[in-house]
C-alpha cells in the first residue's frame, strides 16, 4: 500500500492537490497509488500552457507508461501558472517521487471544487480498488 500524505487534497481521479488551504496557487500531481497502478511512466505531456485557463475536469494531459496511457485532469479551476519540466525531461519522477519533484503542473486557483477528499476519503477510496 503506498503511502497518502495527510496534507495534501486529492480527486477520485487520482490527482493530489498541495496548498489548496491558501486559496492561491496550488500543485498538482498524481497520487503514489495512481503510479503503482500505471507501473513504469515512460511519457508525461502537460497540454495546458503557462498562461491559459483551466476548469476543474478539463483533460490536460496526459501519463504513458509500460502498461497503459491515463489522462491527467484539473482538479481544480484558474490560471496555469507553471508547468515542471524535470518530469517532462524524466517521467520517472512520478513513480520515484509522486508527492516531490514528480509534479506535474501548478495552477492560480479561480474555482475551487467541492469534490476533494482528505487522506482518509482518498485511503478508502483506493483500499477498495486494486
Amino acid at each position: 500500500m503506498s503511502t497518502i500524505p495527510d496534507d495534501l487534497s486529492y480527486t477520485k481521479e487520482h490527482e493530489w492537490v498541495a496548498g489548496i488551504e491558501d486559496g492561491l496557487t496550488v500543485t498538482v500531481g498524481i497520487t503514489a497509488y495512481a503510479a503503482e497502478q500505471l507501473g513504469d511512466v515512460v511519457f508525461v505531456e502537460v497540454h495546458a500552457e503557462a498562461g491559459s485557463t483551466v476548469a476543474a475536469g478539463d483533460t490536460v494531459g496526459e501519463v504513458e507508461s509500460t502498461k497503459s496511457v491515463s489522462d491527467i485532469f484539473a482538479p481544480v479551476g484558474g490560471e496555469v501558472v507553471e508547468i515542471n519540466p524535470a518530469v517532462v525531461d524524466d517521467p520517472s519522477l512520478v513513480n520515484s517521487d509522486p508527492y516531490g519533484e514528480g509534479w506535474l503542473f501548478r495552477v492560480r486557483v479561480e474555482q475551487e471544487p467541492d469534490d476533494l477528499l482528505s487522506a482518509a476519503e482518498y485511503t478508502a477510496l483506493t483500499s477498495g480498488e486494486s
